[in-house]
């Protein structure tokens, strides 16, 4: 709502509005699903902060940490190019504005590469080129059952709601933080790195997060039948991506 209720009365008539507008609580929704689905609740981030030096600095180790997570990412950078509801000129600017802050970076860069570098900096062996991310379905044939499920539930939900999108970009900042944080107790200057600090510096995860709840409440209110499955989608791409951090930690913890 665009004021605060000043007494008990006025906030019962908000409650009935809102109850009335269901669509009005879309933000919290998705809010209280990313609160419960916190990535950096998950062992992966604080196991690998404890991993023995030998262990977090293996480059094979590495290799597994990165095509996971790479993979995942991918996944997510690639389903928003098929989002719908997002046609009129005006959303489809503000949805260029997301593709260029993934893809369309300084000199010609983008997250995918900020990321691999990332990683290769760190000693990482990496199983597989920076193009060979590619389709969902090829993609898939290369990685462990878990995570090629996320890859292709992504590319699912993306095209069919918001919802997802929404998810996932709200949860965006906790996840890159819990993995600076994890990496960076074995590898300091991983901080420094593009990936993570033009994104921290940028708040670049905090803004995608505002614009994804926005724009996505916009849609709703002109369409408020979409609210349900939006809200289901949004809950299913959470579960999956607990599914993500529950692999990142069967590969540490079986490695060591």
């Amino acid at each position: 709502m665009s004021f605060i209720a000043r007494n008990a009365a006025e906030y019962r008539e908000v409650s009935a509005l809102i109850a009335r507008n269901p669509v009005e609580q879309f933000p919290d929704q998705i809010k209280a699903i990313a609160a419960e689905h916190r990535p950096s609740r998950m062992p992966f981030f604080r196991n690998f902060a404890q991993l023995p030096k030998d262990a977090a600095t293996s480059p094979e180790l590495l290799g597994q940490v990165y095509l996971v997570y790479q993979a995942a990412m991918h996944a997510t950078r690639a389903a928003v190019y098929y989002m719908p509801h997002l046609d009129s000129p005006a959303l489809r600017r503000r949805k260029l504005a997301i593709y260029v802050d993934d893809d369309g970076l300084r000199n010609g860069d983008t997250h995918h590469y900020q990321l691999t570098r990332a990683f290769k900096n760190i000693g990482a062996a990496l199983p597989l080129g920076d193009e060979d991310f590619g389709s969902a379905e090829e993609l898939c044939h290369r990685l462990d059952t878990t995570t090629a499920h996320f890859v292709r539930l992504t590319k699912k939900l993306y095209s069919r709601s918001l919802g997802p999108w929404c998810s996932v970009e709200v949860m965006s900042d906790d996840w890159m933080r819990g993995l600076a944080d994890a990496l960076a107790v074995h590898h300091p200057q991983v901080r420094a790195e593009p990936y993570f600090a033009e994104c921290f510096d940028g708040h670049v995860e905090e803004r995608h997060a505002e614009e994804a709840l926005e724009v996505t409440s916009m849609v709703l209110k002109a369409r408020p039948y979409l609210l349900e499955d939006t809200l289901h989608d949004a809950k299913t791409i959470a579960q999956a991506l607990d599914g993500i951090w529950a692999q990142l930690d069967n590969i540490i913890t079986s490695r060591h």
